[in-house]
């Protein structure tokens, strides 16, 4: 009855869990963009201001067709130029000209790498020796750094537990890495669950997943599960 009690509960958390934390980041999400954009729109084209009740999601339209209309204005010639006017005035100002130089570059990195940046997943030693860290490809070494290290070093980068948006860049030898076949999606499970999600509990139903989690607190091997030490049937014609 206990037993049964304890995979219930684990069942129960396993299908709340992701739901709630889904609705929370994307309710958080939603009403941060509402917060910043809605005191931009003009109080006459707002149309919280002819209704009585408010709009979530309203800030979020807006932001998502200001840039839509953005991207098509910098992809003319009058776009562009504008563009390059307002990059030379920023460049004559010390400070902001550095901080807008390197979001840039970064942006502009991420998003042209995109199709190769962070599809590998590897293991590379790390902090110490004989110690392992999941990390994921992000590009091969350029420029400086490339002359520095030599051919064939690519940048990882290791993302710290439970929050993976911080962690460590690496550069090291291609040949010093090990390639793991698991997605990246798989990898961040890993990482943000402290390692208690691995790719072989992927896909398992809510029931069998607590079941395994429950077998693991007991030290016990999960119904339908076989132990990698247990031995196969023996043959009964080898018997005789």
């Amino acid at each position: 009855m206990l037993r049964w009690l304890r995979n219930s509960f684990l069942t129960g958390v396993v299908v709340a869990l992701p739901v709630t934390v889904t609705i929370w980041l994307i309710f958080t999400f939603v009403t941060f963009v509402d917060q910043t954009v809605k005191p931009l729109i003009p109080e006459r084209y707002n149309p919280e201001s002819y209704l009585p009740f408010a709009l979530p999601g309203l800030g979020v339209v807006i932001a998502v067709l200001a840039l839509t209309l953005l991207g098509a204005l910098a992809a003319n010639i009058f776009g562009r130029t504008l563009i390059d006017v307002g990059e030379r005035i920023l460049n004559t100002v010390p400070l902001v000209r550095n901080v807008y130089g390197a979001v840039k570059q970064i942006a502009t990195t991420i998003f042209s790498d995109r199709q190769n940046s962070f599809k590998e997943v590897v293991l590379v030693e790390f902090p110490t020796k004989g110690s392992y860290a999941v990390g994921f490809v992000t590009a091969p070494a350029r420029g400086e750094v490339k002359k520095g290290v030599g051919e064939d070093t690519i940048g990882i980068f290791v993302p710290t537990t439970p929050n993976p948006t911080s962690g460590f860049l690496l550069y090291t030898p291609r040949s010093r890495v090990t390639p793991l076949s698991m997605s990246v999606e798989e990898a961040a499970k890993l990482i943000i669950s402290f390692g208690l999600v691995s790719p072989e509990t992927m896909g398992l139903s809510p029931d069998a997943s607590s079941e395994a989690i429950a077998a693991e607190m007991s030290g016990k091997t999960p119904r339908g599960q076989g132990r990698g030490d247990a031995k196969p049937p023996a043959d009964p014609s080898q018997s005789e």
